[in-house]
């Protein structure tokens, strides 16, 4: 078992993983003094998107992907930012 970490000020991290090893091994009240309330989201959330296709043109977008070694939604979201950045 891995021993806690031993620190009195809560990390300045963006690191998810690096966030959840630290309060994994401690408890917030002992923070209390340094957290402060934000009235803004923190986190910035994803938005889903669906794109309907006719199974012919779904089928060869998997195959495309596949042929480049990624998801068919990772190709999608490419092909997607490259017009966006383009405009």
């Amino acid at each position: 078992m891995e021993e806690p970490m031993s620190t009195s000020n809560i990390p300045q991290t963006d690191s998810i993983e690096e966030l959840a090893r630290f309060w994994d091994r401690h408890d917030v009240t002992d923070f209390e003094d340094q957290l402060e309330e934000v009235s803004e989201p923190v986190f910035e959330r994803e938005t889903t998107v669906r794109v309907h296709l006719p199974c012919k043109e779904a089928e060869m977008l998997k195959a495309l992907a596949q042929s480049r070694g990624v998801h068919d939604a990772d190709l999608i979201r490419q092909w997607i930012l490259e017009r966006i950045h383009a405009s």
